[in-house]
């Protein structure tokens, strides 16, 4: 599965000056937030490519202007083609305001996961906002990683996790970094090519988890 992933800045390369070939081969785009809505319509658009996205800290224009045309998979396990990938938005909570989370209410969202996580049989991929906790956040509190981000990623060991919200030019950026449970996390600012392959993640009716199964191949011939 090739992947566009996308977060924090427009891009000229890919708005003002869109080429076909810059999108060739690419299966799906993702956003990991604080992006214009017109940025992710016109992708969807001329790239022809299904865009999904969670919300950044920033995003509450979405509330009068989705981008339509896209897919909010926050707080839900999206299936494409096979890969189930799991969407969290926001930042740690910084200031009053909307799309900002503490630990505890982080933590929370995750637990009204559990049942769809159990029923999925896990995920492949999982699509942030902020980074977790120790993995390319920062000191200061708008920029810290989520704690119950590892804990998510040593329970279920998905394949990747992309996030955005820590820019290059904050200082110390490292575009991939390894976690201790072995996936690979990287921060999509920008832009950035991510391809995950076919064996990291199950064949699409094959989990293991029956029902999940049984619930896609029923979905897949409607």
């Amino acid at each position: 599965m090739k992947i566009l992933a996308l977060a924090d800045k427009e891009e000229q390369g890919l708005w003002d000056y869109f080429s076909a070939e810059k999108v060739a081969g690419v299966d799906l785009i993702i956003s990991c937030g604080d992006l214009d809505p017109d940025y992710l319509q016109f992708l969807t658009t001329m790239a022809n490519r299904p865009v999904l996205y969670v919300r950044g800290n920033h995003d509450r224009v979405y509330d009068r202007r989705p981008p339509l045309g896209c897919e909010d998979i926050d707080d839900q396990v999206y299936n494409y083609r096979g890969l189930r990938i799991l969407g969290l938005g926001g930042s740690m909570k910084y200031k009053q305001g909307g799309d900002m989370y503490t630990e505890k209410e982080m933590a929370a969202r995750i637990h009204h996961l559990s049942a769809a996580l159990s029923f999925s049989g896990g995920f492949d991929l999982l699509v942030t906002h902020a980074p977790t906790r120790g993995y390319g956040d920062l000191p200061d509190l708008p920029h810290q990683g989520f704690e119950c981000f590892n804990e998510l990623l040593e329970k279920w060991h998905p394949a990747c996790m992309i996030h955005g919200h820590v820019h290059q030019e904050y200082g110390d950026f490292v575009r991939t970094r390894t976690h201790a449970a072995g996936m690979p996390v990287i921060n999509a600012c920008g832009s950035y090519m991510v391809e995950i392959p076919e064996d990291q993640y199950p064949p699409e009716g094959k989990t293991g988890s029956r029902l999940y199964d049984f619930y896609i191949s029923r979905m897949r011939h409607q």
